[in-house]
């Protein structure tokens, strides 16, 4: 039972047995040595949000509150936390190591062997408030809106890391990226910004093809099409893809992919799946060097470099908040998101 005197907050609180999520007074998170408490500006919904509530992905809590991608200001900061101060407005990193591992325990915790996802294994963001490490936290310039400052937080930091460090895309290189939504829509821009050419969109949508080529593609194509690797050697003259990304999370997908890949090509897989991985791609897939890699989330540095660059205007992510909506209609985003209602690129919760 909470104390007569404990602040209380609003949040959205998931049972993760009855797979029920209602919005509802809790108590205000109080920060732990090294942590601090943030007051949420702005969170978004993700697929991964809805693939929690559909029993998709699981978390260990038998409750929890959702939500990764977020920002805001430092309402309180605890015991040991050095330079941040009550006030400032900050990004919020969707993930912490364990701490625990025999990584973390000796003092590689970039490479933890059990990473911590924030609003699976501990509280997100569809709240008031959110307690978080400090070592999360990016500084928000003032002009940078906190709407756009949330989504970095995964919808861009994600695709940004999985075409940087896994892709290992270099400039002048081709790229194939399947799916064109919250993660693929800012896959498009940064594979532009980083020089890649061509850029070839793939999406069974329409609106979402079209989408792409607004965005920066060079070719937007309908995957179902039946000669999908013909016109992938067409327009990389017969060389096939330097880097194909699944976005999507499906076999089929990374099938297509591996198929469209020229010599050393690479398969990365951003987009998650539950299905088995069959290629399909043969002997091929050997003898031109080709791989697969898969790929989760980014790293702190990553929010960080993304931050500069949106707040420098090398970036633009201004059009990428399809729409915001209070606390008490997050069920409502996460329908609309997964219904595609009106296409959104990201929703945003703005407590």
């Amino acid at each position: 039972m909470a104390d007569a005197n404990q602040r209380m907050m609003r949040a959205a609180r998931f049972d993760t047995a009855a797979r029920t999520l209602t919005v509802t007074d809790v108590p205000v998170p109080q920060p732990r040595p090294g942590e601090v408490r943030v007051r949420v500006k702005a969170c978004g919904i993700c697929l991964s949000d809805a693939h929690l509530l559909d029993g998709s992905l699981r978390s260990p809590l038998p409750m929890v509150t959702p939500g990764h991608e977020s920002s805001g200001v430092i309402d309180e900061v605890g015991v040991g936390v050095p330079r941040w101060q009550v006030g400032q407005r900050v990004a919020m990193a969707g993930g912490k190591p364990c701490g625990r591992c025999a990584k973390c325990s000796n003092g590689q915790p970039t490479d933890c062997l059990d990473f911590q996802i924030m609003g699976f294994h501990y509280d997100g963001a569809w709240a008031e408030y959110v307690v978080v490490p400090y070592f999360v936290l990016s500084l928000v310039p003032d002009h940078l809106p906190f709407e756009q400052a949330a989504i970095l937080a995964d919808a861009v930091a994600t695709p940004y890391a999985g075409l940087l460090d896994s892709a290992k895309l270099k400039p002048a290189q081709s790229v194939g990226l399947w799916g064109i939504g919250g993660l693929g829509v800012h896959a498009v821009q940064i594979a532009r910004m980083m020089g890649a050419t061509p850029i070839i969109a793939f999406d069974t949508n329409e609106a979402a093809r079209n989408r792409a080529l607004e965005f920066g593609a060079d070719v937007a194509l309908d995957p179902r099409s039946p000669d999908v690797r013909a016109q992938v050697l067409q327009h990389t003259h017969g060389l096939g893809l330097d880097v194909a990304v699944d976005l999507v999370g499906a076999n089929s997908v990374l099938a297509q992919a591996a198929l469209c890949l020229g010599r050393y090509g690479r398969v990365v897989m951003v987009g998650l799946s539950p299905e088995q991985i069959q290629l399909g791609a043969g002997v091929n897939f050997g003898l031109r060097s080709q791989t697969l890699q898969g790929h989760l989330g980014y790293e702190k540095k990553h929010l960080d470099q993304l931050v500069a660059l949106v707040s420098t205007k090398r970036l633009d992510v201004s059009r990428s908040v399809t729409a915001t909506m209070p606390l008490e209609d997050v069920a409502k985003g996460v329908e609309r998101l997964v219904k595609k209602e009106g296409n959104p690129i990201r929703l945003v919760i703005t407590p």
